[in-house]
């Protein structure tokens, strides 16, 4: 009976202790699991945040984009011309003093004529899609066919010798502020290419796509150089080119001036001339249609041309009085 017990007791005591064991080793291979689940959960959230990192690195990059992308704007104003800050001035501000860098429209009434300063403050370019002629039975116009009483008073049209002269005229719709004048030799702007070239404009009720580039011998003087005209005119681009200076005392110095009026045909073509009459391809050398006093001396012709004579028509007569070249 004893030995029975002992059996027993020490069946018990086997199974007691073998289940004590796989309880305790149990334990680790619990921890080593959640050690496995911890790492692998770490691991996702790791690869989580490297996803997320280039979200943060790209943040400045954009907010940089953007900064650029405003300060440009702000440098450009309405009317897409980048560079240049769009001013309004009066149209008959009289005071001679132009702001740097800036573009202002110089067209009356709702006319867009554009002018530019450099950084000198110097009108260097003045463009428009159209020139509109003045209407001076809808607009304010003067009894002196002007919009305004005055001109602007640039620096430099205190001289006897210089007019306030308009880039583009009050006839073709410009104002009179100093984004609009420029000092001009006073025979060129009443009876020379610049008049002319006005009176072109007008005959033919106004021409497209206008430019005026304007020269200047320094960065110091207001006054020009030299102007150059581009415009369409009935379909063909024309192109004006000369200096500020008196065209009379040029046409004395090339010895154009020299010879007497006439009304006869033959003493203004030189015998020697090959030309056919109503034919001025060969003498028009820069093919805009008209035939310049240079032209026509280098052709062989004597001056002066007058009204009687078959070039006449294709010439400038600036003054009306029926002779160019005088």
């Amino acid at each position: 009976m004893n030995k029975k017990i002992n059996r027993l007791l020490l069946f018990l005591t086997t199974v007691f202790i073998a289940g004590c064991a796989n309880v305790e080793g149990a334990t680790p291979i619990d921890k080593e699991a959640d050690q496995k689940v911890e790492a692998t959960e770490n691991t996702d959230v790791k690869d989580e945040k490297e996803e997320a990192a280039p979200e943060v690195v790209d943040e400045p990059e954009v907010e940089e984009a953007v900064a650029e992308e405003n300060s440009t704007e702000t440098k450009t104003n309405d009317e897409g011309f980048p560079g240049f800050d769009l001013l309004e001035v009066d149209g008959g501000d009289l005071s001679g003093y132009r702001q740097p860098n800036v573009v202002v429209d110089i067209g009356f009434g709702d006319r867009e004529y554009w002018a530019f300063t450099n950084e000198y403050g110097q009108l260097v370019r003045v463009i428009a899609d159209e020139i509109i002629l003045q209407n001076d039975r809808t607009e304010p116009v003067l009894s002196s066919g002007r919009y305004y009483s005055d001109e602007a008073k640039v620096p430099g049209v205190e001289s006897a010798v210089l007019d306030e002269g308009h880039i583009i005229a009050d006839s073709l719709g410009g104002v009179s502020n100093a984004y609009n004048i420029t000092p001009q030799d006073s025979t060129l702007n009443r009876h020379g290419d610049q008049a002319y070239m006005e009176k072109s404009i007008r005959d033919a009720g106004g021409v497209t796509n206008f430019q005026a580039i304007i020269t200047y011998p320094n960065t110091e003087t207001q006054i020009p150089s030299s102007y150059q005209y581009t415009y369409t005119l009935r379909g063909n681009v024309i192109v004006d080119t000369f200096d500020n200076v008196n065209p009379d005392e040029v046409n004395e110095s090339l010895g154009l001036t020299e010879s007497k009026p006439s009304s006869s045909k033959s003493s203004n073509t030189n015998s020697t001339n090959s030309n056919t009459e109503g034919d001025i391809s060969s003498i028009d050398t820069n093919g805009n249609g008209l035939v310049t006093i240079k032209e026509a001396k280098a052709a062989g012709f004597s001056m002066p041309i007058t009204s009687d004579h078959w070039l006449y028509p294709y010439m400038r007569d600036n003054d009306g009085d029926g002779m160019v070249g005088e």
